[in-house]
């Protein structure tokens, strides 16, 4: 039996109502997360959950924390956010302690399942110390996101599923209070920033297939929430509007600074050819007149084409602190 713990509801904020992550019970009994979402009938189930309301209130939390604000502004940097980046440092270096193998496959090179046994195995014991001694048996719980963050190991790819792995390993953690309101915008601009670095260097180095891609109807291979995110810390921009990001100067430019633009630069090393030929939907965004209009369309382009999509959400896992449970 797993031992009980208190979990404490994080605090609402005043201002426009949202939903938020909130832990649904004041006592909470770890248990490591598991499949419930098992053919398409099951989706009304996950969209009425705890967890649906949870992580997706959480998305929007992060959304209002970065809103106009650069990635290089100053922010918050606290104990537990330092050791979450230096587990991501540490990912980093495995990759390069696992070269790709030869083999005559282009894509989905083996050693990528070598890197990720090394996970595998060590989950646990990274995450652990990121907990206080009261919450230790949450680790195998919290450690099965982190692991299912990183990509698949079977089929050497990675999706849009396994961003939302990471973003929910982030979410149990807020939900434990290890991260509070404070830590917000370092969970944007510092963790998820440095663990986008790493899956990038995942998907080139190991050459990683596209989990579930839609090719050039899709928003990115890879991602999503960098783009949602990047919108909201581009709304009220003075210079920068939509209708700017194809163009390589302004990427160039500002980067460092933006999550949205620096998204772009990498696809733009990735991809050769006209743009509005490679990125067709990303293309027909920087139509649209400003950000604010950007932001919303992405949240619901969000709710829809990834958290609304069974081939997606059969991979998400439901525990005691995501609960498939009813809100």
């Amino acid at each position: 039996m797993a031992e009980k713990s208190a979990v404490s509801n994080p605090p609402e904020d005043g201002g426009e109502k949202k939903e938020r992550a909130e832990s649904s019970s004041p006592e909470h009994e770890f248990s490591v997360p598991k499949r419930e979402i098992m053919s398409p009938m099951h989706m009304g189930k996950w969209q009425k959950s705890q967890a649906h309301r949870d992580y997706m209130g959480f998305v929007l939390t992060l959304n209002e924390a970065v809103k106009g604000k650069s990635r290089t502004c100053e922010c918050h940097i606290s104990e537990p956010t330092e050791k979450l980046l230096g587990i991501l440092d540490t990912l980093d270096r495995w990759v390069d302690e696992t070269p790709p193998v030869e083999q005559p496959q282009r894509f989905g090179n083996k050693a990528y399942r070598t890197w990720f046994q090394r996970l595998e195995e060590n989950v646990e014991s990274l995450v652990e110390p990121l907990l206080p001694e009261k919450y230790h048996t949450a680790a195998p719980e919290i450690a099965v996101y982190l692991r299912e963050g990183v990509g698949n190991k079977t089929r050497i790819d990675y999706g849009t599923g396994h961003e939302a792995a990471f973003t929910a390993f982030l979410c149990c953690l807020f939900k434990l209070r290890i991260f509070t309101e404070k830590d917000m915008l370092a969970l944007v601009f510092r963790v998820f920033h440095r663990y986008l670095e790493v899956m990038r260097k995942l998907q080139t180095v190991y050459r990683m297939e596209p989990a579930g891609s839609q090719g050039v109807w899709g928003l990115d291979d890879f991602q999503f929430l960098p783009f949602l995110w990047g919108s909201s810390q581009l709304m009220n921009h003075p210079t920068i509007e939509p209708k700017h990001f194809p163009q390589l100067d302004i990427v160039q430019h500002h980067h460092t600074e933006y999550m949205f633009l620096d998204c772009i630069r990498f696809i733009n090393t990735m991809k050769t050819g006209p743009f509005a030929e490679h990125s067709h939907t990303l293309w027909g965004i920087s139509g649209v007149p400003y950000w604010g209009k950007v932001n919303s369309g992405l949240i619901k382009m969000y709710k829809a084409e990834v958290l609304n999509k069974f081939p997606v959400i059969q991979h998400f896992l439901f525990g005691s602190l995501l609960s498939i449970q009813p809100a």
